[in-house]
């Protein structure tokens, strides 16, 4: 960038309340292949069955590693009642994903070879700001779009500060 030329700005087009899913795995022994790639198979087949419908209400995701053994995506909903209907509903996949992994603990065939973990959190309008600086849509802006960062603020106390109309 050029001393004359400016930073092009922008913050996430995110109107009320966000809902953010972060879900993963830990690898706890790299020699059970056999345990830990049918999972991140399954999440891959989750993220694109929900791509498929949108209607599901995923917004849009990150796939990012953590160590070489944790990997994990950042989801971000619609709302939470939308994403608790994902994951309750018979007919997708997260659902059959759960029951398999439900019937090996019955039947002792769980070994520790593979972590599970997810955090969910719902966070009010007026509760997050972004800013994205030279940057193409990432994140929060990826799954709701980008607005010029005067629109919304130039500091982050600004954007916060923000309520939709």
């Amino acid at each position: 960038m050029s001393a004359k030329q400016a930073p092009n700005r922008t913050t996430a087009a995110a109107e009320g309340e966000v809902v953010v899913l972060l879900i993963g795995m830990r690898v706890n022994h790299f020699w059970a292949v056999h345990q830990w790639v049918p999972v991140g198979l399954a999440m891959l087949r989750m993220l694109a069955e929900l791509k498929r419908d949108p209607s599901r209400g995923l917004l849009g995701h990150v796939l990012l590693t953590a160590s070489p053994r944790t990997y994990y995506v950042v989801q971000y909903w619609e709302s939470k009642e939308k994403l608790y209907a994902y994951a309750h509903s018979p007919q997708m996949f997260h659902h059959r994903a759960w029951a398999i992994l439900n019937r090996k603990e019955r039947k002792g065939k769980v070994r520790g070879h593979v972590g599970l973990w997810h955090e969910t959190y719902v966070v009010p309008a007026g509760s997050y700001e972004s800013i994205y600086a030279d940057m193409p849509p990432f994140g929060l802006a990826a799954a709701t779009g980008v607005l010029p960062l005067a629109r919304r603020g130039r500091t982050a106390a600004d954007r916060l500060a923000h309520r939709p109309a």
